[in-house]
């Protein structure tokens, strides 16, 4: 007995994405980009900065990284806020020994919670990128246009009051989105987001209010992600990290410039055992030649001078 004719027909089946945010395009086959100073390599430093609710909700989901002891979950929140009470302080004392600018995506919350770190990174020089409102406030399509909107404003007017900086970069808790995200980040003059991690150069998604360029940030060597969720050593993660590195750098050679992302999170790599192994990834990638250091905004505003296309 045969199958009939219109078995395998299914009306959403078609080439292409399953959205239109954006062209799709082979990165080997793009116009090669040239960095500032014939740079061959891009290292857009993120370091995340977050604030995790003692009563964070836990429904339609919790962000990575959550607290998940019944509650009171002392245990994680006091780890989590390491990062707030130390960690990012060791980050930054790294990062300005070895001249480095970093962007540093912070929860808005914090602007309020804990001003004092946010001032220490504009001293430093560093670019403050918005990191939702906080890490129990999760973007997702269950919520209204009105209510997301109005976090992603609440938090960009925060962190734009409190560091004196636009704030036009945007990386949402667990880099979580909804239908509706990327238009009411272009609403809310956002230009650059970090949440998608398909491509090793910036670029153009479409919006109902312009452009949005897509940053890259990688998601497999994340610091976090390589402890928490692979289960790997530390030592693995700087090989891991060094491995990429070389791959992007081999390639620049032929094809152009390409950036080369590093997530931390400042109560990961912040630890005492943790930083001297970050020192030792900045130390490897600081020692080739054609390396330009810029926070990712300043890599997206390069990237758009260039003319590159989508």
């Amino acid at each position: 007995m045969s199958m009939p004719e219109d078995y395998l027909k299914y009306p959403e089946r078609h080439y292409g994405m399953d959205h239109d945010r954006y062209d799709w395009s082979d990165l080997f086959q793009r116009a090669p980009i040239v960095w500032p100073n014939g740079a061959r390599i891009a290292l857009s430093i993120v370091t995340h900065v977050q604030h995790f609710p003692l009563d964070m909700p836990s429904k339609p989901f919790k962000a990575p990284g959550a607290l998940s002891m019944p509650y009171p979950d002392f245990r994680y929140y006091t780890n989590r806020d390491y990062g707030n009470r130390v960690g990012i302080f060791r980050i930054l004392r790294l990062l300005g020994e070895k001249g480095l600018k970093a962007s540093f995506a912070i929860n808005g919350i914090i602007a309020s919670r804990y001003p004092a770190l946010l001032d220490a990174v504009v001293e430093g020089g560093h670019e403050v990128v918005a990191h939702g409102l906080d890490m129990g406030k999760v973007h997702h399509s269950g919520l209204s246009e009105e209510d997301e909107n109005a976090i992603i404003a609440e938090a960009l007017g925060l962190l734009r009051q409190a560091s004196g900086q636009k704030v036009e970069g945007w990386l949402s808790p667990g880099r979580a989105q909804g239908f509706n995200t990327p238009d009411l980040l272009a609403k809310n003059g956002v230009t650059y987001g970090l949440d998608w991690a398909n491509d090793d150069l910036p670029y153009e998604m479409r919006t109902k209010n312009g452009v949005l360029i897509a940053m890259p940030m990688a998601y497999e060597t994340d610091d976090r992600v390589v402890a928490d969720e692979y289960f790997q050593s530390e030592a693995d993660w700087v090989q891991q990290v060094k491995d990429r590195f070389d791959v992007l750098y081999r390639e620049s050679a032929d094809y152009g410039g390409r950036v080369m992302s590093l997530p931390i999170h400042s109560w990961v790599s912040g630890m005492p055992y943790r930083v001297e192994y970050l020192r030792e990834v900045l130390d490897y990638i600081l020692s080739h030649e054609g390396v330009w250091n810029a926070p990712a905004g300043e890599i997206c505003a390069a990237f758009m001078k260039a003319g590159q296309p989508a």
